[in-house]
């Protein structure tokens, strides 16, 4: 079978935690949304779709050097759910697997994406979550027709506990599956270890 691998960056919240635009905030130089394109292009995935909500002009602006479609999630405020359902409905048809990215881990290394990626490639039945020591994070890589039982379960995470058994976990030596920017102390910290 072959397998083929889209992404949906997820640039769709309010960022009400952080009080400012996380997929705007600088990191080593440019935008978060940016470092998350980057590292999703630089891996070989082929189709980026970036979610926005329907202020989200500043966000494909910032984007613009990196291709990538863009998906509107109408409705502000409603869950990531809404968002991903708004972003699976423009890939490709023959994506046999999704890989649900977040802007708010913007460190999350290429070698990791093409890891998920080639296991997907072997075990294209498996939701694939990276783990880093132990601790599981982001992105998560998921067969596309489990994906699209979101009609029926209304979260990722039901999705993921009603299909626990083709869970696989994929560990990597990468602290950016881990690192996240919810509130400011979170950018802070991630500041002071990769640089202004």
């Amino acid at each position: 079978m072959e397998t083929k691998v889209s992404a949906i960056l997820l640039a769709a919240g309010r960022s009400e935690r952080m009080g400012a635009p996380k997929p705007l905030l600088p990191l080593q130089g440019r935008p978060a949304v940016v470092r998350c394109l980057e590292s999703l292009r630089d891996s070989g995935i082929a189709e980026i779709v970036l979610v926005v909500n329907p202020e989200g002009g500043d966000i494909v602006t910032a984007a613009k050097d990196i291709p990538a479609r863009v998906a509107v999630n109408e409705r502000p405020g409603s869950d990531m759910a809404a968002s991903v359902r708004a972003g699976l409905a423009v890939v490709d048809r023959d994506a046999t697997g999704v890989l649900i990215c977040l802007c708010d881990h913007p460190l999350v290394r290429p070698e990791t994406i093409e890891a998920m990626v080639s296991l997907h490639a072997r075990r294209p039945d498996a939701i694939i979550i990276p783990a880093y020591r132990g601790r599981k994070g982001h992105p998560t890589l998921f067969p596309r027709l489990i994906l699209e039982g979101l009609g029926t379960h209304p979260t990722l995470r039901d999705i993921i506990s009603h299909h626990r058994a083709k869970l696989s976990l994929l560990d990597v030596e990468d602290d950016g599956v881990i690192l996240d920017m919810d509130t400011p102390e979170d950018y802070r910290k991630i500041l002071e270890r990769y640089g202004p």
